[in-house]
Order: structure tokens, then sequence, then C-alpha cells
């Protein structure tokens, strides 16, 4: 599976046009677009299956925080018997349920998955659309390189 720094250290490499060689830069474009693009394709439909991961927990923490998922379930999971530490939910649940689930590491973990993976689709993104510009900036490179030597 690629990785966030794995992509910027490829692009940091990938993304060079020499002077020198602007033939070879233009040559390798399509290469370097469907390089990421696989890569687009591959992250977005990781983001879809932690999104699926991510509803099947909450559903899951919905049963252990409301009393309805069995004993040996959560005990399977490696939850606490407990969610509230012997503080009584009936009080406050209700109102303040969100608190709960935002400060549930195991939905913390989730949401840091998706929000990691949907950083990586945009800088993915950005990648390739600065490769579908690149043909521009070597014209422009060559068309500088004509200009200087006054042709």
């Amino acid at each position: 599976m690629i990785e966030l720094d794995t992509v910027l250290s490829e692009w940091k490499e990938d993304s060079q046009i020499t002077q020198e060689n602007l033939a070879e830069d233009s040559r390798i474009t399509p290469a370097l677009h469907s390089k990421y693009l696989e890569y687009l394709s591959l992250t977005k439909l990781r983001l879809r299956k932690a999104e699926f991961a991510q509803k099947h927990l909450l559903k899951e923490k919905w049963l252990y925080y409301s009393g309805k998922m069995p004993e040996e379930d959560i005990k399977e999971r490696g939850w606490k018997a407990d969610p509230f530490d012997g503080l009584n939910p009936d009080n406050f649940l209700k109102k303040n349920k969100d608190l709960w689930y935002d400060t549930d590491i195991d939905i913390q973990q989730s949401e840091e998955k998706i929000v990691y993976l949907q950083t990586l689709i945009d800088t993915i993104k950005e990648i390739v659309e600065n490769i579908k510009w690149r043909h521009q900036t070597i014209g422009n490179m060559i068309r500088w390189k004509v200009f200087q030597r006054g042709d």
C-alpha cells in the first residue's frame, strides 16, 4: 500500500524537469500520469473500505454504549465491560452521546485513518493535475531556450 511520505518522496524526484533532456522528460509524462492515477485509484478504494469499516464500528459502538452488546462480544473486542467507568449513563448519554463517541479511541483511530487517506487522495490529485500541465511547462522551457538563442 502506498503511503503519503512515499508519494511525496517519489513526486519530489518525478517532478524534476531537466533543461538538458526535455525530450525525455516529455516522453515519460504518460508513464508518470499512469503511475499516479494508479495510486489515486487504489487509495480511493482504501478510503471506501475504511469508511465502510467505520460505519460498522459506529454500529458496534452504539450497541456497546447503549448496553445492547452481549458481554461475550465486548470481551472478544477487548473493550471494558463498563464503558462509563461507573458513571450513570442515563443522566447524560442522550445529551452527550457525541462526547462519548468523539473521545472513544477506536472511533478516533478510524477517523484518523479516513482523514489520512483523504489527505493522500488530495495530494495525489494535485500531482495528477500537475502532470496534466507538464507538457505546457516543457513547451515553455523549449520556447525560452529558442528565445535565448535568438532563433
